[in-house]
């Protein structure tokens, strides 16, 4: 790529990344190519869909839940970092939520899927908990405390107490042990 349109690309992905992240999915390519100082067929001519876009956005987003899923120890410091990042970012939350449809998302929600049951797995839940359920568990905290995040700004921490100690065995009834 040419040097311009390397600096374009990248004014294309940071405008984007900010904008979905405070907007989600709904942002319009319109507000994107706006904010980046580019036309909406520049944008186009960089990503072919809006589907697209997203997916090269969200993509560094869900390596890194995976990355951090894979460093963990437990599946609490796990569910606290990644509500954290979708507190961050409305636009990962709808991708986490199964939303978006493209197919690199899709691979990227599955590794992510797989890198968090291997978390359940090693942890001691209720019977029956799956990678996914942490997944999707993990956007309804964020969606919980959306509503007064501005007030709030860390009530989501609050909420995630409350599913953790629902989902991870404390001796209470119908507990899976997993060693």
């Amino acid at each position: 790529m040419r040097a311009d349109a390397v600096r374009t690309r990248k004014q294309l992905l940071d405008a984007a990344a900010e904008l979905f992240a405070a907007g989600g999915a709904e942002v319009s390519v319109a507000e994107i190519a706006e904010r980046a100082g580019i036309g909406k067929g520049t944008v186009f001519r960089h990503f072919a869909t809006k589907e697209d876009l997203i997916a090269a956005i969200v993509g560094d987003l869900l390596d890194d839940l995976v990355d951090a899923a894979e460093k963990r120890d437990s599946l609490r410091e796990f569910m606290v970092y990644g509500v954290g990042r979708l507190a961050d970012n409305r636009a990962l939350c709808e991708v986490a939520s199964g939303s978006v449809r493209h197919p690199d998302v899709q691979a990227g929600m599955e590794r992510l899927n797989e890198a968090a049951q291997r978390l359940v797995d090693r942890a001691e839940t209720r019977e029956g908990v799956t990678g996914r359920d942490v997944v999707l568990l993990m956007t309804g905290v964020h969606q919980a405390a959306a509503p007064l995040r501005d007030a709030e700004p860390e009530l989501w921490r609050r909420y995630l107490g409350f599913l953790l100690d629902g989902l991870l065995d404390t001796g209470s009834s119908a507990p899976h042990s997993r060693t």
